[in-house]
């Protein structure tokens, strides 16, 4: 039999029955939907995650001093100095598994321009921290190791503070402003980073050379370095290495003895990173097997009808076979209206779950990422239910006695 006609057969036995037709896809649909909304939901909060950490910095590593001790009560890594500038030296020179690393001095300030104030975290560092961070400057260049050298009184602003004391769309390259008492230029504009997963502004920052830090703000450059040490390791695939030559560095600099407490702390972000990046990968593939359920639901449907297809449409079939219909003309009939069946139902669910995945986006402020391989897969996978759930219908179809067939009431 032509097969264009065993295909028109089949789409008009599926139109003769469209309700039917579409209570048995409904099962396609959700599962489908289902598993597009979740992925997108899933793939755009790793993409949030991901660009978080980004922002923060490729392959880093923050040092912390130590923690006081009073009466049994601790204060906390960074509560007292026990990083050195030597220390700093050392990690630079002697751990070939750091790229770079930059001092990290914090204080709050006020910041005047001619018309304007505003107060922000001053940070005092050396030209690597822009470097370590992956922070390009928009306007200007950034403060140079000779401006570290001798101490010159110039900033880099973020996009925030450059917005609050100069307006938007300005640029104050050239300009100048106070940081407290003592007079700025701005030779530099910092590019927007955004903020932080915890909803810290990165932009609401100005950065001074560490010198000029230590000398008109924090009162002098001692021996002990009253702040972060932000450290890049060469490759990500070498950080957790450099975290373990940096410790062994510091213990043998600070002569702590084995077995006791280190007096610093080693942040590694890419770990933490990683972390929440495989528990956000595993709920979304947890959601996405329960979703993945509907689909199999929805091929048992398509069997049940099917097997209600044959036995109602039992006459139909010993008449086409009486006048020469072949057996795998019959197979074929109904595993053609068991894919179409399952392919319409894909193609909606489709739609439905961007659609679906678009609203809850809006809806919650979620972050949503659409993935082409994902709606692939899930059609090719509604095509495969189809055929794998229509195979016992059909092959019951075309396995009939013509003469049994014919005699059936």
């Amino acid at each position: 039999m032509n097969p264009f006609v065993t295909l028109r057969i089949a789409f008009r036995a599926i139109l003769r029955n469209k309700m039917r037709s579409f209570l048995t896809t409904l099962g396609i649909i959700i599962g489908v939907a289902a598993v597009i909304a979740m992925m997108a939901i899933g793939a755009g909060a790793k993409a949030q995650v991901e660009a978080a950490f980004a922002a923060m910095g490729t392959n880093l590593l923050i040092l912390l001093p130590g923690s006081t001790s009073t009466g049994g009560s601790f204060g906390g890594f960074g509560t007292m100095p026990t990083l050195t500038w030597d220390d700093l030296a050392s990690i630079r020179s002697e751990v070939a598994t750091v790229r770079a690393a930059a001092p990290s001095l914090r204080s709050n300030q006020s910041m005047v321009s001619e018309e304007m104030n505003w107060t922000t975290s001053v940070i005092g560092t050396t030209p690597e921290y822009f470097q370590i961070r992956s922070w390009p400057i928009a306007l200007g260049s950034p403060f140079t190791q000779g401006d570290v050298d001798i101490g010159s009184k110039v900033v880099v602003l973020g996009q925030t503070v450059a917005e609050r004391l100069f307006g938007a769309n300005a640029n104050p390259v050239g300009q100048s402003i106070r940081i407290g008492n003592t007079p700025f230029s701005v030779v530099g504009i910092a590019s927007r980073k955004g903020q932080s997963a915890s909803g810290q502004d990165y932009d609401d920052t100005a950065f001074i050379p560490v010198t000029t830090f230590a000398h008109r703000i924090s009162g002098g450059l001692t021996k002990y370095l009253t702040g972060q040490i932000f450290i890049q390791s060469t490759s990500s695939e070498t950080t957790a290495r450099a975290l373990g030559d940096i410790t062994a560095l510091l213990r043998d600099r600070h002569h702590i003895a084995p077995g006791a407490d280190d007096d610093f702390s080693i942040r590694n972000l890419s770990e933490i990173a990683g972390a929440q990046q495989q528990g956000t990968e595993t709920m979304t593939t947890l959601l996405a097997s329960v979703a993945a359920v509907s689909l199999l639901v929805g091929g048992i449907g398509i069997m049940n009808i099917m097997l209600v297809s044959v036995t109602e449409r039992t006459r139909e079939i010993g008449i086409r076979m009486a006048i020469g219909a072949k057996p795998h003309s019959i197979l074929l009939q109904f595993l053609i209206e068991a894919l179409t069946l399952s392919m319409a139902g894909g193609l909606i669910g489709v739609a439905l779950g961007v659609g679906m995945a678009g609203w809850l986006a809006e809806r919650f402020r979620w972050p949503m990422l659409i993935q082409p391989d994902v709606i692939g897969i899930s059609v090719v996978f509604s095509a495969f239910v189809g055929v794998a759930f229509g195979l016992y219908p059909a092959r019951k179809a075309s396995q009939l006695d013509p003469i049994e067939a014919l005699r059936y009431e």
